[in-house]
């Protein structure tokens, strides 16, 4: 249910609408097939290396051992700093859309009070994580599964009174508007949407038994892609023509012209913007809980190999690397208060996060390509692997050309037009992410690994727990 949950939020339930509206329905799916796609092979990569190397610092360790030491400790730093920057940002989100109900509660009372709640999930154990993840997954999975019965049903008329069919997908100059150029600028909205899908890798190295769930996660991960994003955005573009204003909304804010509310709206169903503001309090709890917990997890796996002060590798009685969880806290709140009185720091640090979610995705293509390159290097038997990637290395390959176009193709009109100030805030996480990369490999005079000398040690969990 975390697998399922990681990849449905406000990418799915807000910002859809615009993908449509930007590309026509043709392009908006041929985005999101193509980076489901992507995914799909992504998480093949890393459930091969998370299934014989369940390790808590995931895809940190993976390019650590795999690659170079210098590409593991960017990539820890990196990913640590995405997700407590985006933990601020969920806070926020969760503010604005509780003040469709309170608008005269100043909203900062909600982001602190959503920021005590998650603190105390993550404290407690971490079985209550999984379990509140598994109840806020529940709910968007039955809320996409009623949106898409209610916009079936209303394609062909039985409910909201007319029949569109498929009208609306040959409307004008649809299905593809604008060409190459705006699906390309699409494939940047659906990566988006896909971000978080990666911490699967994370919750292997505290899975009861990830040989078994972290496999059978993976293999969901396709079938839901096809299932909740592209039946969604059909639904959607069959019932909505492209044209559409309402369509134009992606954020937390737009939710009364959220594409699902219009749907159900559509469909005669009076309640909806309250029902769909409820389901996307929701997503936006449940991401900044996601956030709190791998943030949380990789600070504790810097600390535990060195790359971050030791104090941080430890963990209290109940197993919770608390050192680690209330830093991640600290700097989420500091980040949060940024947004109220300091806006400039605030909008630097967002776009400085920007970017990272697709710098850890050619982190994890590229430890794989390494890992199993290093698997037939030193004459292993392919058959020790619990879990193997499909279509290696045609899956690595594809899921790096794919990162590294969406993140060149990230703002592209601000290269036509020479604005390097928006350069620079929109690719801010690039240099940052350099630096790091370099910090370390000039400090600490690493190379890139040969194969032959790649560390192919099978890791068991217990070895983990009797050395905690």
């Amino acid at each position: 249910m975390i697998a399922l949950g990681g990849s449905i939020g406000t990418g799915l339930f807000v910002a859809s609408g615009s993908a449509i509206s930007t590309a026509g329905p043709g392009g908006a799916l041929v985005a999101y097939i193509g980076i489901g796609l992507m995914v799909y092979f992504l998480m093949t990569s890393l459930g091969e290396m998370a299934t014989y190397l369940p390790v808590t610092g995931s895809f940190a360790t993976y390019s650590r051992r795999f690659v170079d030491p210098a590409l593991g400790f960017a990539m820890g730093w990196n990913y640590w700093f995405n997700w407590a920057i985006t933990l601020a940002v969920d806070i926020s989100t969760a503010a604005i859309v509780l003040r469709y109900w309170f608008p005269n509660v100043p909203g900062w009372v909600f982001s602190l009070a959503a920021l005590i709640i998650i603190f105390l999930i993550n404290a407690l154990s971490v079985s209550s994580f999984g379990e509140t993840e598994y109840w806020m997954a529940l709910i968007k999975v039955v809320t996409v599964i009623v949106f898409l019965v209610v916009g079936f049903l209303t394609i062909v008329g039985i409910m909201g009174g007319h029949a569109t069919f498929f009208d609306n997908l040959t409307y004008k100059k649809a299905p593809f508007v604008g060409g190459l150029p705006t699906v390309l600028s699409v494939f940047v909205v659906a990566g988006f949407s896909f971000q978080g899908t990666e911490l699967i890798g994370i919750t292997a190295g505290e899975s009861k038994d990830p040989a078994k769930s972290i496999p059978k996660a993976i293999k969901q991960v396709f079938w839901r892609i096809l299932l909740f994003y592209i039946l969604s955005i059909f639904v959607i573009a069959c019932i909505i023509p492209y044209t559409s204003p309402n369509l134009l909304g992606s954020s937390a804010s737009d939710i009364t012209i959220s594409p699902f509310t219009l749907v159900f709206k559509r469909a005669g169903l009076a309640s909806a913007a309250s029902v769909m503001n409820a389901v996307i309090l929701t997503s936006v709890v449940s991401a900044a809980n996601s956030g709190m917990y791998a943030s949380t997890r990789m600070l504790f796996a810097l600390g535990a190999t060195g790359d971050a002060p030791r104090i941080f590798g430890r963990v209290n009685g109940r197993g919770i690397p608390m050192p680690a969880l209330i830093v991640t806290t600290f700097v989420g709140l500091l980040t949060f208060l940024s947004s109220i009185f300091g806006g400039r720091i605030y909008t630097f640090l967002v776009s400085a996060s920007g970017l990272t979610g697709f710098i850890a995705w050619i982190g994890i293509a590229l430890a794989h390509y390494r890992f199993r390159r290093a698997f037939k290097a030193q004459g292993k038997d392919l058959g020790m692997l619990r879990y193997k990637a499909k279509w290696f290395p045609f899956g690595p390959i594809l899921a790096l050309v794919i990162c590294i176009l969406v993140i060149v193709g990230q703002d592209l009109k601000s290269f036509a037009n020479f604005d390097w100030q928006a350069i620079s805030v929109t690719y801010m996480s690039v240099p940052l992410f350099l630096i790091l990369f370099f910090y370390y490999k000039i400090k600490y005079k690493t190379k890139l690994i040969p194969l032959e000398e790649i560390d192919l040690t099978r890791h068991e969990l217990s070895d983990e727990k009797a050395n905690k």
